[in-house]
């Protein structure tokens, strides 16, 4: 009888012998002095590093599952299950798991009947135990360490998942599984990958020999429903006057860098500044793993491609920014420079294709440009420095700076125009900016949003496209206290 799937086991009843203290009686007043006491012996190793029991019933409830699982699949007809619709199917296996339930183990209770027949559906059809936490809207990452350690972030904490896997094995399977699905694949020749889920989630994979203490996965979750620039002023990730100007960016077709650090919200800027983008332009969007989600209908999304076994094949995003180019795009997005590609997408972005956009690591504005430089120089042209600078000045007119502060809140925490060239220098200026104030009594960081008082040079493109902007916004004044 298998009951109590879930519960803790029983814990030791409480101990009956008595206590050195407890068995010695007092010492009397006039006694002798007590002999001095031997050393205490070592301490006993911690509770949290003694090895954790395995709990019988559980793993009595996993040997259930595996051995449902493999008569289901012994009983199923893969030449019928290919052409079933996928509810229709869904449900008729629900219906035979259930028979395979009462026939294997009648005594299980109703709670644990379902979720028997939930977790082998996920097994059959999904990603087995990621299931649970790819349904949880809460859940912005999912970092597994190997098949006993999954870590997950909700509202911009990290803590520890109860969810689990089988072992390595069961693991690789699902990573095998998700990869195989996108056209990538994953093994010992080829130990890391990058790939997306069917909502569009990023998913990155390391396994062994590379990864010791076995298969290494992180997800970046992106919801069913995208984040919009509301919801972004609801978590004051920006103020109005902030958005008023990136969308006044967009419309006027100006060239944007996005640059922050891993986990700030680049690629969720993005997509929401992408909602800005005139219907009637043709967009072109280049990435390595593809995660946008633009709200235009006419988008046109390429996809790198590595090499196979052999070493041949690959696609890389310069082969694609280069035939984008003959594509006829009003705009050309790359998702995240990272190599030479940088230096097509800075020629594109001198040669007609204005409004064109990308994603770069850097911690300022001012690295931005430095990590530009650097990823130009990878393209293995030797460029004199200033005519590579003067590149950067003509080309990209406003950088915006995202970062992740303490606690979880993310926050664009720069709006900087580029000016132009000074020397060998380039000419920035900040629009707006976040000041950091400190920290509150639960580890969270708070500031202020300020107008700097600094009027673009760009207005009169603003104009020219329609847009009116009062000169009110960009007053000198705290905008906003967070």
């Amino acid at each position: 009888m298998l009951k109590g799937f879930g519960r803790a086991p029983f814990g030791s009843r409480p101990s009956l012998t008595p206590t050195p203290a407890e068995a010695l009686p007092a010492p009397h007043a006039d006694s002798a002095p007590p002999m001095p006491s031997p050393p205490p012996p070592p301490a006993a190793p911690r509770a949290r590093d003694v090895p954790k029991e395995p709990d019988p019933a559980e793993e009595a409830y996993e040997t259930l599952k595996r051995h449902i699982h493999m008569r289901l699949v012994d009983r199923l007809d893969m030449n019928r299950v290919s052409e079933m619709d996928p509810n229709t199917l869904r449900s008729e296996i629900r219906g035979v798991v259930e028979h395979l339930c009462d026939t294997e183990n009648p005594l299980l209770n109703r709670n644990e009947r379902q979720r028997l027949v939930n977790e082998i559906l996920d097994e059959t059809f999904g990603f087995g135990p990621l299931e649970l936490l790819l349904k949880d809207d809460k859940i912005a990452d999912i970092m597994i360490n190997g098949p006993k350690k999954i870590f997950v972030e909700k509202e911009g904490r990290i803590q520890r998942s109860e969810v689990v896997f089988r072992d390595n094995d069961h693991l690789l399977q699902i990573i095998d599984r998700i990869v195989s699905r996108v056209g990538r694949r994953v093994d010992e020749t080829s130990p890391m990958v990058d790939a997306r889920l069917p909502n569009g989630s990023r998913f990155n994979a390391i396994i062994p020999p590379l990864a010791l203490d076995g298969a290494v996965v992180t997800i970046r979750m992106f919801g069913s429903r995208p984040i919009g620039k509301d919801d972004l002023l609801r978590f004051k990730a920006f103020t109005p006057e902030m958005l008023a100007l990136m969308e006044g960016a967009m419309k006027a077709r100006l060239n944007i860098v996005i640059s922050g650090g891993t986990g700030s919200g680049k690629t969720t800027l993005l997509n929401t500044l992408s909602s800005f983008i005139q219907p009637d332009h043709r967009v072109i969007t280049i990435e390595d793993a593809a995660e946008l989600q633009l709200q235009q209908d006419h988008v046109v999304r390429l996809e790198t491609r590595p090499a196979n076994i052999e070493g041949r094949g690959a696609v890389t995003a310069t082969d694609l920014v280069k035939n984008a180019l003959r594509m006829r795009p009003d705009r050309i997005i790359i998702g995240e420079c990272r190599g030479a590609e940088t230096l097509d997408m800075i020629q594109a972005m001198n040669t007609g294709h204005e409004g064109s956009m990308t994603t770069v690591h850097a911690n300022t504005p001012r690295d931005a440009l430095s990590r530009l430089e650097t990823m130009i120089s990878m393209a293995g042209l030797e460029l004199p420095i200033r005519a590579l600078r003067a590149q950067f000045a003509s080309a990209i007119d406003l950088i915006i700076q995202a970062s992740r502060l303490q606690g979880g809140p993310r926050k664009v925490t720069s709006i900087s125009e580029v000016v132009g060239m000074e020397g060998d220098t380039i000419i920035m200026q900040e629009i707006f900016a976040f000041r950091q104030l400190g920290v509150d009594a639960n580890g969270r960081a708070y500031g202020e949003f300020i107008a700097t008082g600094i009027r673009p040079t760009f207005m009169d493109r603003l104009e020219y496209a329609g847009y009116q902007l009062t000169p009110d916004v960009f007053r000198q004044r705290v905008l906003l206290k967070d």
